[in-house]
């Protein structure tokens, strides 16, 4: 059976989807959702790519923040790095390769955790991390994908890193005629819009906008009840966040009114049903939203930044030294210079992330 067909059997057994289960099958179904068929679909040669596949100097510049951080909070023996939805556990082995080259004594005190709901990126994270696991300074556990899962007693500190995560969480849709659902006719899949539940409308006053007539608004319980999750975990020690998304002012000015896409093979299409399973599903991430869960559960916000303003802010005192360290030749150096502006500048990804900060009971405060 194939996942359009599994999705078909279920309205037709259970009546109209949500299009939150209808985009939660298409990415996580265990069997044949994008997530979890295979992992070739990561990179420069599949759909798309995040930061890491870019250059290694991403991950050696979150390094200098991390290693800050560790700082910060005094130094502590231990102290574990969580990052949710690693992936193939690129930007993991970068951390953990150039900490244990240029920070020792954070590299001595570090464990590194990764929670992937993926078994198949599971699988290439023990390929890729073999060696740090081999000496316990990973640990990749399994368990239920909606809940943290910690290496180190709660007590220790904790970095929590979440890079690109947020925008693949199912969300709904809202127009003025209702909330998003699938049914059935002759031809599939059909759009059908019902009354929207009483929390999703309570979003959208607080953190969102109500659409207008003939626009699409996303909202994300998940992504709020992740964070609430990630903030419960965090006693001392802090959370960073790089997602491309929002504020509320930008979307009462009229922007991000309808932010889903489907990226197949670098190409984008705002058709979500052309290819269940085989295509990423992405909506932008409601800073404001996040945010708020944050200040209500007691900790400390910093100012929400681009990551050209935040990877800047790291690279600039020593002139960007960890991108260029490598490079022998002028042309290396060329190519390096072209990648690191890849990452910064407005054309690129500097202007599209955005990086939220938070902590909670460190000793002194990190700016971004």
């Amino acid at each position: 059976m194939t996942l359009r067909e599994q999705i078909e059997q279920e309205i037709r057994e259970h009546g109209p989807m949500p299009f939150s289960r209808y985009m939660g099958i298409c990415l996580y179904d265990p069997v044949a959702g994008y997530y979890s068929r295979n992992a070739d679909q990561f990179g420069k040669a599949g759909d798309f790519y995040t930061s890491s596949d870019v250059h290694a100097v991403f991950g050696r510049l979150l390094t200098r923040k991390f290693e800050e951080m560790w700082r910060a909070l005094g130094r502590p023996p231990g102290i574990e790095l969580l990052e949710l939805g690693p992936g193939r556990g690129l930007f993991a082995r970068d951390v953990l390769d150039w900490s244990q080259k240029k920070f020792p004594d954070f590299f001595a005190a570090l464990h590194y955790t990764l929670q992937e709901s993926s078994p198949a990126l599971r699988e290439k994270l023990q390929l890729n991390l073999d060696q740090h696991i081999r000496t316990m300074r990973v640990s990749v556990p399994e368990g239920p994908r909606t809940a943290i899962h910690r290496t180190l007693p709660s007590a220790a500190p904790l970095i929590i890193f979440v890079n690109e995560f947020f925008d693949a969480l199912p969300v709904e849709i809202l127009s003025s005629q209702g909330k998003l659902h699938l049914a059935l006719d002759n031809h599939g899949l059909r759009e059908i819009w019902l009354p929207p539940a009483a929390d999703e409308l309570d979003f959208l006053d607080r953190y969102s906008v109500h659409p207008e007539p003939g626009e699409r608004i996303e909202t994300c319980l998940a992504a709020n009840q992740w964070m609430s999750a990630i903030a419960s975990s965090i006693s001392r020690g802090f959370l960073v966040v790089i997602d491309y998304g929002y504020t509320r002012a930008q979307q009462l000015a009229g922007h991000h009114r309808g932010t889903l896409m489907a990226y197949r093979q670098h190409s984008a299409s705002p058709d979500p049903y052309q290819a269940p399973g085989e295509q990423d599903l992405t909506a932008h991430v409601n800073f404001n939203a996040l945010a708020a869960v944050l200040t209500e559960a007691g900790l400390n916000l910093q100012p929400l930044c681009t990551q050209s303003q935040f990877l800047m802010r790291i690279g600039e005192p020593n002139q960007f030294a960890d991108a260029f360290e490598d490079c022998r030749l002028p042309q290396e150096r060329a190519k390096v210079a072209l990648q690191l502006k890849h990452l910064v500048t407005p054309a690129g990804m500097g202007e599209n992330f955005r990086v939220l900060i938070a902590s909670r009971e460190s000793s002194t405060q990190t700016n971004p």
